[in-house]
């Protein structure tokens, strides 16, 4: 009896130990959150008076959203943004899944090293390759252009034909053979049959992608320098300068940039799951 009440304390102390750790941690990553919309409600008087966590007095006001939609552009920016996730996602989906295809379906001399140099492309730092990059791009004429942007973002995405090439590994081979003696040819089975199985890959290709691309900052910042080009990213630090920070801006702004990204998580969340279960990593 003894011996069953000790296990039984043990168990009922791991369980408390793990949803304690999971409140803790989860109130942890949501703190930051909450202080931004804290934030993000109060006047410039209020913040420079108050911490972070003081609830503002005005819970309707919206005059810092409007300031900084209008003053970043960010209209402009929401359609630059878009523009480049959606070239970047469409052409990094049909050159990995090529790519993928060839790899996977087909056996030739120098398979295995261009694999290999994959791997060791996705082991180097893009900040270490940026000044080559720069210069390449400066002698193409492609800086401080749109389209010269998602031309660079447009890169093979390592990450992405490995997610291929692991679903493409329990695809029998069976169903090519079928569509060969059919009559089709690769070109056919690449796009009438592959590719529609490759559809949870896809999901959780542009998941990965499209949240980078959406995000990221450096390479915007440094090959973006018109205002009129600049992405989401870079358009919330209209309000950084060297008189200071005007935080509650900026907090408005990046609410404001995450609703188009919570909008269509809940639209689509049930295919974004799906996705992330059955594409992320298969055998």
């Amino acid at each position: 009896m003894e011996r069953k009440a000790h296990i039984r304390l043990d168990e009922v102390f791991l369980t408390f130990l793990k949803y304690f750790s999971l409140i803790f941690f989860g109130f942890v990553a949501v703190i930051p959150v909450i202080s931004c919309v804290i934030t993000a409600f109060k006047t410039q008087e209020e913040y420079q008076s108050t911490n972070v966590m003081t609830l503002p007095e005005n819970w309707l006001n919206f005059d810092n959203f409007i300031k900084a939609f209008t003053t970043a552009n960010m209209g402009r920016a929401f359609l630059n943004s878009l523009l480049v996730m959606v070239f970047v996602l469409l052409v990094s989906i049909i050159v990995g899944t090529q790519l993928a295809y060839v790899l996977n379906r087909f056996q030739f001399p120098g398979n295995r090293l261009i694999r290999n140099l994959f791997l060791f492309a996705s082991l180097l730092p893009g900040v270490a390759m940026q000044v080559t990059v720069y210069n390449i791009m400066s002698s193409l004429g492609l800086i401080n252009h749109l389209y010269g942007y998602i031309f660079m973002m447009c890169g093979t995405d390592v990450i992405s034909i490995y997610i291929f090439i692991q679903f493409m590994e329990n695809i029998p081979i069976s169903l090519d053979e079928s569509a060969i003696i059919d009559g089709a040819s690769y070109w056919t089975i690449y796009w009438k049959v592959m590719l529609p199985l490759l559809r949870p890959a896809i999901v959780t290709s542009c998941i990965l992608k499209g949240v980078g691309v959406y995000n990221e900052y450096y390479a915007a910042n440094l090959y973006l320098q018109d205002q009129s080009l600049h992405t989401i990213a870079t358009s919330l630090y209209t309000f950084v300068g060297p008189m200071g920070s005007q935080y509650n801006l900026i907090c408005a702004g990046v609410i404001i940039s995450l609703l188009p990204a919570l909008i269509v998580f809940i639209l689509f969340q049930k295919q974004i799951y799906s996705g992330i279960t059955a594409g992320a990593v298969k055998g």
